[in-house]
């Protein structure tokens, strides 16, 4: 039988970051600049607009907002109805920096595109980023082909992050001091697959049964993996999936941000405002971080 989502919320630009905290969903929609935050009924609330473009979401340990602003390389701090720096990212990133996670200390793990997509420029490696509270950002893990959504297990001791641009996630051992270690290939999308039909990873979240969802656009659908790379389910969506998260009372609901147009075509994006959020509910809960 094949599973069908329910649409939540639609007429969005590109819905990016999804987010359940607190007992509330939160997303960044691109090119609207907006962050929202949406009940289960549908309703909808602006949190905050960032002018550079809001993606990566998280929190500190006291409950203050974490976001990440894409063109201007920063990661910003809101709290009390104000926008504040947290973060100037720039000499770390080679070009718009994407997704996010943060742990339960609130040290933020950024990663970025790493090249100038919309340019068609060649691709290129880039860095993890890590921002400690309180200190300067620093590289986590270089060499990476567009890191973007990633997760941390509920002991906080392995990250696992996508890598877009080689099709597979790969994990680090989380040490004490935050820093990482012990690269290894957590789940290679390109096994099994057919030529023409390779998942990618974009946005992801962790369940407690230790699989991981992921949004894969190039494939039309969230697919949860294992690790070792073994597909355990997928889900189709009627355009492309970016990112997933796992929320609701119950962390069954998974939150699907869905677009036709593709997140490197802003003008696409404006023009058509096809993105939306779908949700459709799943037999495992969610756990760890985001």
């Amino acid at each position: 039988m094949i599973k069908k989502t329910r649409i939540l919320m639609d007429g969005l630009t590109f819905g990016e970051g999804p987010r359940w905290h607190d007992g509330k969903f939160y997303f960044s929609d691109f090119y609207s600049h907006k962050v929202f935050s949406l009940d289960m009924e549908g309703n909808s609330e602006v949190i905050v607009e960032v002018p550079g473009q809001p993606s990566g979401l998280g929190w500190m340990p006291d409950g203050t907002m974490l976001i990440v602003s894409m063109k201007d390389k920063k990661l910003l701090s809101f709290i009390n109805n104000t926008l504040s720096e947290v973060a100037d990212l720039s000499d770390l990133a080679g070009f718009h920096c994407n997704d996010m996670v943060v742990d339960d200390r609130g040290n933020a793990y950024i990663g970025n595109f790493g090249f100038n997509t919309y340019s068609g420029e060649e691709i290129k490696p880039a860095n993890l980023i890590l921002v400690r509270p309180g200190e300067d950002p620093c590289v986590a893990a270089d060499n990476l082909l567009f890191p973007n959504g990633a997760v941390i297990t509920p002991d906080g001791r392995t990250l696992i992050v996508g890598e877009t641009y080689a099709a597979r996630l790969t994990s680090f051992d989380i040490n004490q001091d935050a820093t990482l270690s012990n690269r290894r290939v957590w789940a290679d999308f390109t096994l099994d697959a057919k030529e023409g039909e390779v998942p990618v990873p974009d946005g992801m979240c962790l369940d407690a049964e230790g699989a991981i969802w992921v949004a894969s656009p190039t494939t039309a659908d969230v697919i949860r993996i294992k690790e070792g790379g073994e597909i355990l389910d997928r889900i189709p969506v009627e355009t492309n999936a970016y990112a997933c998260m796992l929320g609701g009372d119950d962390l069954k609901t998974l939150f699907i941000c869905t677009s036709k147009a593709s997140g490197v075509d802003p003008e696409a994006a404006l023009r058509e405002k096809s993105g939306k959020i779908e949700t459709i509910k799943v037999e495992v809960p969610g756990t760890g971080k985001p």
